[in-house]
């Protein structure tokens, strides 16, 4: 089991490596194992999805506790890197009708994808793209 500690010292040495500016905090209220809050520059994590989440993708990864924090976190990364490249117009999630609410957010989860991969390291790379497809919508 991840504890809060071991996902934050993960969490924090490679937002330091990299020379990001971001918070990271723990939620155990989050409903998801880790997000970014781009008004707040904060990924906050609950370590118990993080568990969770960890026992559904472990047969299929095969990545250590540690690789599998940083595949999650450079996604997490990747929607900071999108929002300080691209500035969306978040008054569209707020305010806009649902076609469009979906299309921005389809832009900026598959532009979160690709630049997070971009930091991604060599050795994690096929891991990452594999979560990736993991993570992609089923066809009904």
């Amino acid at each position: 089991m991840l504890y809060i500690w071991n996902i934050q010292e993960i969490i924090t040495t490679t937002l330091q490596k990299h020379n990001l500016d971001i918070s990271c905090d723990f939620d155990n209220k989050l409903s998801v194992p880790m997000s970014y809050n781009v008004s707040t520059q904060t990924i906050k994590f609950n370590y118990l999805k993080v568990n969770g989440y960890k026992a559904k993708v472990d047969y299929k990864l095969r990545e250590s506790d540690e690789n599998l924090i940083k595949l999650l976190l450079y996604h997490e990364i990747g929607y900071y890197l999108d929002f300080k490249k691209n500035k969306h117009d978040v008054r569209t999630l707020l305010y806009g009708e649902d076609d469009e609410k979906e299309q921005l957010m389809s832009v900026i989860e598959q532009n979160a994808w690709q630049y997070g991969r971009t930091l991604v390291p060599d050795q994690l790379l096929e891991s990452y793209d594999r979560l990736h497809e993991l993570e992609q919508p089923t066809e009904r």
